[in-house]
């Protein structure tokens, strides 16, 4: 989940275009769970915005910080199931981690690497919470793995290959919508729409938009009208009337999927009312309960943990965190849609040399024996 995004992401967009120009982009958004910030977590997206995790919503916490991280790590399968014993001479002896300097002790961090997959690496190396520092030290060598956010552009801005969570130590932030229940009673049809292209929005996706905005610097209702004619949504029709209000929190990400909602709403019948970044989670749920605004895109276990008060009752299964996250939105008089595959976490990236050199696809391969 995540929670530090937020207060870095100002400055980390800007350093991500300045480092995709020289040495190397930057990285985005951060990290908790719970009452971080805004909503979701969107990379360095674009001329606006800005915060992450508490701000935006989803990475984790585990890596930036947060207080909701412990929380959700119990329920997380990762971190607090039966902890592994380190692994001797494995490819991560061989190799120095980067990630912000509480990674350590954080259950969707290194704490949680060694405990779920076993990982103990020659060197931890104290950077920045998934920004320039980390991509810096990533590209440059001086780290081999590096923690960033899995919808940062800054992993095709420098080609890295994000790794495979393949034990599920992260908790699920998929993308989802929330929406009043009234809106949704009021046009149906909009569940099938946005289903439906959601379908579409996979981790690659995310980034290539992230990037368009954040880093190739074009307007964010341009690259959303591009994706969307890409995607030939023309098979998804729904007769939708009234005004329906999307609304955003506080950074690119936020924007670009607001912006995606927009469009499909108003190509389908629809007027809409965008009212984009208002503010973190803290303002923007709140007015979404007040129906000053309508939909409004979010992280399934960022807001679960958010709605829930840091239950603990995310976990890394997509589908079960979007079930859960409707069970405690139904007393608030909201719902959720469906979850698209991509997410905005804790994601761990090697250079694409790195990875050819090793084998490396997943995170459980740096457990193998060193060459």
């Amino acid at each position: 989940m995540r929670r530090i995004r937020k207060a870095a992401l100002g400055a980390t967009v800007l350093a991500l275009v300045v480092g995709a120009c020289s040495s190397g982009g930057g990285s985005t958004t951060g990290a908790s769970s719970a009452p971080a910030s805004t909503a979701s977590s969107a990379t360095s997206a674009a001329p606006s915005v800005g915060g992450s995790a508490g701000a935006s919503g989803g990475a984790s916490a585990g890596a930036s910080g947060g207080a909701s991280a412990g929380a959700s790590a119990g329920a997380n399968g990762g971190a607090s199931s039966a902890p592994m014993s380190p692994v001797p001479n494995s490819i991560a002896t061989t190799m120095v981690l980067a990630g912000p300097p509480e990674c350590p002790e954080r259950p969707f961090c290194l704490k949680g690497l060694t405990e779920t997959y076993g990982l103990q690496f020659k060197e931890f190396k104290a950077t920045d919470p998934g920004g320039p520092i980390t991509v810096a030290a990533v590209k440059g060598g001086q780290a081999q793995v590096g923690l960033l956010f899995t919808s940062d552009p800054a992993i095709a801005v420098n080609n890295f290959v994000l790794l495979e969570d393949d034990k599920g130590l992260q908790n699920a932030d998929n993308v989802i919508p929330v929406l009043r229940q009234e809106t949704l009673d009021a046009n149906p049809k909009i569940a099938d729409l946005l289903n439906g292209a959601l379908e579409r929005l996979t981790q690659d996706e995310l980034i290539k938009l992230n990037k368009a905005a954040g880093v190739d610097q074009k307007p964010i209702p341009d690259v959303v009208k591009e994706w969307i004619a890409a995607q030939n949504f023309d098979s998804i029709s729904a007769g939708l009337e009234g005004t329906i209000k999307v609304g955003s929190t506080n950074f690119p990400e936020q924007e670009i999927l607001g912006e995606i909602f927009a469009q499909l709403l108003e190509s389908n019948g629809a007027k809409v009312e965008r009212k984009f970044q208002l503010g973190n989670r803290e303002i923007v749920f709140p007015a979404l309960q007040a129906g000053e605004i309508d939909i409004l895109a979010e992280y399934a276990a960022t807001v679960l943990e958010f709605v829930n008060k840091s239950a603990g009752e995310a976990t890394d299964d997509a589908q079960a965190t979007a079930d859960k996250l409707r069970e405690r939105l139904e007393s608030l008089k909201l719902t959720a849609l469906e979850p698209a595959p991509a997410t905005d976490q804790n994601g761990f990236v090697v250079t694409k040399a790195t990875a050819d050199q090793y084998g490396l696809t997943k995170i459980s391969d740096l457990a193998k024996p060193a060459p």
